[in-house]
């Protein structure tokens, strides 16, 4: 199983995360922001991935380093997991809609890092999280996981609806690239021999 467990403790934050991506969508969430485990949750439940995050964060000063470093935590633990890449399908990419909102999701475990994101939320905070972290979460998960990840959310009036069909898309685009493709067993899906 492609499992992995990582720990980040700085002076701002605590973090542990486990992840299994060949899990079943089972999670244990602790962010201190409510919202943000509803979102990680999606993660775990439409990607079919084992979830586990532990974060002490200095939420008495705002969410901002909670936020990017449970992104950057959870990207190494995707790394880690994933290992070198041999076998699996490498691209993947989802729609989903909840109700008026949808949002399209594209990655590729290119071990190249780089984020598009096209999101103009309608509200500037979603509960206790700050619309404007989940560039921040995003950047700091592709810039560790090192993947090349684009975020458009076509349609939406609700914020709410607006982050949960992004994140609902980029649980399903990870499971699509993480898949392990019968036709190449043991190989890098790769010209060049490495990702």
């Amino acid at each position: 199983m492609r499992q992995a467990e990582v720990t980040r403790n700085t002076l701002e934050t605590r973090i542990t995360a486990r992840v299994n991506l060949d899990g079943t969508g089972q999670s244990s969430l602790n962010s201190g922001i409510g919202f943000l485990d509803h979102m990680l949750d999606q993660i775990a439940r439409h990607g079919l991935i084992d979830l586990v995050v532990q974060c002490e964060g200095d939420l008495h000063i705002d969410g901002h380093h909670t936020v990017e470093d449970i992104g950057i935590t959870l990207g190494q633990a995707f790394a880690k997991a994933v290992g070198d890449k041999k076998g699996i399908r490498r691209y993947g990419h989802a729609y989903v809609p909840l109700d008026e909102a949808l949002s399209r999701v594209v990655v590729d475990f290119s071990g190249r890092p780089g984020l598009h994101m096209d999101v103009k939320f309608t509200a500037g905070m979603i509960g206790q999280l700050d619309t404007q972290l989940v560039f921040e979460f995003f950047q700091g998960f592709v810039n560790h996981a090192g993947v090349t990840l684009h975020i458009d959310n076509l349609k939406g009036v609700n914020a709410h609806h607006q982050c949960e069909t992004i994140f609902k898309a980029f649980a399903r685009a990870l499971r699509a690239a993480l898949e392990l493709d019968p036709r190449q067993a043991g190989v890098i899906p790769s010209t060049k021999g490495s990702l």
